[in-house]
């Protein structure tokens, strides 16, 4: 019976201090440490520094895989080293190259532009979760515009902040229900997580991962898992101060 109070007054101890948290004087000042993590995030030039990525995707068993160089000095910032666990082909260098550079017509500024997390975070919503030593974790409202506006609602966020380097070291995001993103499509289950680097100040990409099922024109089905592993950083810029 001793345990029991035991256990009861700890869980009432972790309630109060999440209570005190998200009080209108301490809520306020958790957000600006999430703005400032953000605005270090946008503030890291990933076009500066060297880097691989690993590329895997399972889609409803087809699966296919990749490993990409990024060398920001090269004369060709970016190659292909393998593809499918072979060496690349030269149409499929060719094809590769065409791809990147495409991409790369089609951005205007080069601050970590696929991943904006200004729009992922809905600032507003976060609240306290919980809180260590280590890490202060968040939750927030997510809405994604390529889900479609039934998705709204139904889809949730929650952030870890590292506190000694402020930064956030992992975004998670999953739905509370089933959505559907455009006409005959539904999703019955969607988890991303983007997990990140701090290096010399800087904010980079360590794994970029999604999970997604569902079904297509209420027959097909959608089962696809893909994965970005980006590692071996190099910074190849001005001194980083």
């Amino acid at each position: 019976m001793k345990n029991y109070y035991l256990l009861l007054l700890g869980f009432g101890v972790v309630f109060n201090v999440i209570a005190a948290e998200n009080s209108p004087t301490e809520l306020p000042l958790l957000k600006e440490k999430i703005n400032n993590a953000i605005v270090k995030f946008e503030q890291t030039n990933k076009n500066l520094w060297a880097y691989q990525i690993s590329r895997y995707e399972d889609e409803e068993g087809d699966i296919s895989s990749s490993i990409e160089q990024h060398s920001p000095q090269a004369n060709i910032p970016w190659s292909l080293k393998k593809i499918n666990g072979q060496l690349p082909t030269k149409k499929q260098v060719e094809n590769f190259s065409q791809k990147k550079q495409e991409q790369s017509d089609n951005v205007q500024t080069d601050q970590n532009v696929k991943l904006s997390l200004r729009k992922l975070i809905n600032h507003e919503s976060l609240s306290l979760v919980s809180t260590d030593d280590k890490y202060i974790v968040m939750a927030f409202n997510v809405h994604l515009k390529k889900l479609g506006e039934d998705s709204v609602g139904k889809l949730q966020g929650q952030l870890s902040y590292h506190k000694e380097s402020k930064f956030i070291e992992k975004i998670s995001i999953w739905n509370n229900a089933d959505f559907s993103p455009m006409f005959t499509a539904n999703i019955t289950d969607l988890a991303i997580n983007f997990t990140f680097f701090h290096i010399d100040g800087a904010v980079l990409a360590k794994e970029n991962e999604m999970k997604m099922k569902g079904s297509f024109a209420y027959f097909t089905e959608i089962n696809e898992t893909s994965l970005d592993s980006f590692s071996d950083y190099l910074y190849q810029g001005k001194t980083i101060q």
